[in-house]
């Protein structure tokens, strides 16, 4: 079994008020602020595949 994991190093440019709130539920979950952006993007998207029920 591969032990690869599918990730990609990139760098976001967001407000400090973003920044901020990323930071504070990382927190609250106990993880990164990278697992959290990942999260809410993929919240995203199955809201958009699921007919728009995240607009």
């Amino acid at each position: 079994m591969r032990n690869k994991k599918n990730l990609r190093r990139v760098s976001w440019l967001v407000s400090a008020q973003t920044d901020w709130h990323v930071k504070k539920l990382a927190q609250m979950e106990g993880t990164t602020p990278g697992h959290i952006i990942d999260k809410l993007v993929r919240d995203r998207m199955l809201a958009l595949q699921m007919g728009g029920l995240g607009k």
